[in-house]
């Protein structure tokens, strides 16, 4: 399949996080001729129960190019016209999948070894592909991670601080509110409270921001609601415990504050020749420790259509992603010394 086929191909099979199972058999078929041909070590890293990573290496693998099989949902399957293809994980991350796919197969055919391609599952949740990936070492010197970021090098990218907040109360009949203990108004004054909270800015990152992604509560309209609850996130800039202590200050005595998920922000390497830019959103990264070395950040798409309705990745996007990545690849090699 050609660049574009393949990213319609990858679109195709639903991938919503926890159920990359297809996806992931589909890549490791796909690419066992690649391996055979080149002489590759294929291999499926157990995650969870059917969940898998998939890793192909030719050589030592002292450049790695990776990104994330997951998407959000919900899934709706892929289209195309002359300047574009559609559908959802186009540009987060499918058509990145292909275009490193396409990158490796070209680099191979002109010879470049000690090059490796990881698939990873679990990034739009909790990295959990990322996390298995780190507890594995296989010579890297470098890790080039795939994200919509129009083929600009992020010199950072910002972390992510999640909560669940919980408020409970004392069910009673609307028509006695007195009798009750409303939860969701409890929730509601401790959000109120959390938004006007003061957040961090930084020179390279720019601003904090916090989201409230969702809310739920309650049993019915002439009920006084015994529950609530909210999920927020916090798009890090810089140390967490400040906010994490404010959090913690906001909620006391009013309700429970979960600490779900706390991934730093991240500062990344740069190479001479590249626009760069910062990305606002987290990626697998931070997860991924240090077994994978030095890691980069760079792909086609913009972030800007990633989990919408309109998600789509420019076609010349995708050629030029190929590029790139053969051109880092090769940069990266020689700076582990590899003989070209």
């Amino acid at each position: 399949m050609d660049l574009f086929a393949l990213t319609r191909a990858l679109v195709d099979i639903e991938s919503t996080t926890p159920s990359e199972g297809r996806l992931s058999e589909f890549l490791f078929q796909h690419l066992a001729p690649l391996a055979n041909r080149y002489g590759g070590k294929l291999e499926r890293m157990n995650v969870e129960a059917g969940r898998e990573n998939i890793f192909v290496s030719f050589g030592v693998p002292l450049v790695t190019l990776s990104t994330h099989m997951d998407t959000v949902p919900p899934f709706f399957a892929s289209s195309e016209n002359e300047t574009h293809v559609f559908g959802r994980g186009s540009c987060d991350a499918k058509g990145i999948i292909a275009a490193m796919i396409e990158a490796a197969r070209r680099l191979l055919e002109s010879g470049t070894t000690n090059i490796g391609l990881l698939f990873l599952v679990g990034e739009e949740r909790n990295s959990a592909g990322a996390l298995a990936a780190a507890k594995i070492s296989r010579g890297a010197r470098y890790i080039i991670n795939g994200e919509p970021t129009e083929n600009r090098l992020a010199l950072g990218s910002k972390g992510s601080l999640r909560y669940q907040i919980t408020a409970r109360g004392r069910m009673a009949h609307s028509a006695y509110p007195e009798l009750g203990e409303s939860a969701i108004e409890k929730l509601l004054d401790v959000l109120t409270d959390l938004r006007r909270m003061p957040l961090p800015s930084d020179l390279l990152f720019g601003a904090s921001t916090l989201n409230i992604g969702t809310i739920e509560g309650g049993r019915a309209p002439n009920v006084i609601p015994d529950h609530a609850r909210a999920e927020l996130l916090i798009r890090l800039v810089a140390d967490p415990v400040p906010l994490k202590q404010a959090v913690t200050k906001i909620c006391a005595g009013r309700a429970e504050a979960e600490e779900v998920l706390c991934i730093p922000a991240v500062r990344l390497g740069s190479l001479d020749g590249y626009p760069t830019t910062v990305a606002s959103f987290t990626t697998d990264i931070p997860a991924f420790g240090v077994n994978w070395g030095t890691p980069f950040l760079i792909g086609p798409g913009t972030i800007h259509v990633a989990h919408t309705s309109e998600e789509r990745v420019p076609k010349q996007d995708l050629r030029d992603a190929v590029e790139i990545y053969m051109r880092m690849v090769k940069q990266l090699r020689s700076a582990a010394g590899a003989s070209s």
